[in-house]
């Protein structure tokens, strides 16, 4: 059971990020302006310090907001996610055509360790607070350049070869940041090739300098025909060779619903599920599990799943039912084959990306005791 609600507690996180609106314009993501309701624009939404000492102290950034609409806007109230955050903002309001200052010290006092702390934005008639990021690494002693960038990719290094976008809606597109590291003694001019459509990235400052870090930056633009889960890839060429290096940017689309009123909201499609969890019971290792879920749309609208993504690839599901219309019912189907699973308590999850506003997102789970 504490498997379960563990299992349960991080799918909730995976799945509930805030993403950050983009300004539509995927391809160019060099100090690209956060545009936000085409009300405000932010500078930045992410600050990343870097790799930072202990001893170095307080670390402070600014973040500059303009008020791009045309009447005032205020800036209500910014909330720090913890006491080792402070921050000052502009309080009067702010005229069109004018720009307002978010300005934040970290503490940098609570040992060596990586850090994202956020900034929630309050403003005046932006439905939803904007967050801000301060991120980086606190080390205790100095490192060498090699060993804060572990991951080689010819003379370029980095701290992963994994990178997570977080959710994107349709419509719009998320961006985020990491270092990359110029470990060789020359100059190196950094380019991509083989980049997966919807991705774009870049390097800043580009050629990087010898034994020096550049911000690598990248923008995943949502596409009706991706749903759920997917994997983005890029790779890296050093000097317009190939360093055998490849970027893995894994982002999760979902449904938009900004757009539409309290009523329309009211009135989608809101699938009830019998339950979310399958019970397989006591099986033996290799026993086939065919799992069944049935619900019922509860909306006014016909309800949709766009995508089923599973944790194993041994868990199939049948094709995926056609539109449910209100007032009836529906059901998943998914076949779990238990070759090779270790023996004890078992548990998968299958997560479906909906069209529901109430619920976009579903977890089903599948549990049971392999003998």
């Amino acid at each position: 059971m504490k498997r379960i609600l563990y299992y349960i507690s991080i799918a909730f996180t995976v799945f509930t990020v805030s993403a950050c609106l983009c300004n539509g314009n995927a391809t160019e993501t060099t100090n690209r302006q956060e545009r936000i309701a085409n009300k405000v624009e932010f500078d930045k939404v992410i600050h990343n310090f870097g790799d930072i000492m202990l001893s170095d102290g307080p670390q402070s950034c600014e973040f500059s907001m303009k008020n791009i609409g045309d009447k005032p806007v205020v800036i209500y109230s910014v909330v720090t996610s913890c006491g080792c955050t402070n921050v000052k903002w502009t309080r009067e309001p702010i005229l069109p055509g004018k720009t307002a200052k978010i300005t934040a010290t970290y503490t940098n006092d609570e040992g060596p360790y990586p850090f994202d702390k956020t900034l929630t934005a309050y403003i005046s008639d932006i439905s939803k607070p904007v967050i801000l990021h301060l991120r980086g690494i606190s080390h205790k002693k100095k490192m060498s350049i090699e060993s804060l960038y572990p991951k080689k990719m010819g003379p370029l290094g980095v701290k992963s070869d994994s990178l997570k976008c977080g959710n994107v809606e349709q419509g719009g597109c998320r961006s985020d940041e990491v270092n990359i590291a110029n470990l060789s003694e020359t100059d190196v001019n950094v380019s991509f090739s083989n980049v997966s459509k919807g991705l774009s990235i870049k390097v800043t400052p580009n050629p990087i300098p010898a034994k020096s870090v550049a911000k690598l930056q990248f923008t995943v633009t949502a596409d009706r025909s991706l749903w759920g889960k997917n994997i983005y890839h890029a790779s890296v060429n050093a000097d317009k060779k190939s360093t055998g290096g490849i970027l893995n940017i894994y982002a999760f689309t979902k449904e938009n619903f900004s757009n539409l009123t309290d009523q329309q909201r009211a009135d989608g499609s809101r699938p009830i599920f019998d339950s979310s969890t399958y019970s397989a019971g006591k099986i033996k290792a290799g026993e086939m599990v065919n799992a069944v879920w049935t619900f019922t749309n509860a909306g006014k609208n016909g309800f949709n799943i766009y995508k089923i993504d599973t944790d194993k690839p041994d868990l199939k599901h049948d094709e995926l039912p056609n539109e449910v219309p209100s007032g009836h019912k529906g059901s998943i189907r998914l076949h779990l084959d238990t070759t090779g699973m270790p023996k004890g308590e078992m548990l998968v999850m299958a997560t479906l990306t909906t069209n529901s506003p109430t619920r976009p997102i579903i977890n089903l789970f599948i549990t049971g005791w392999i003998e």
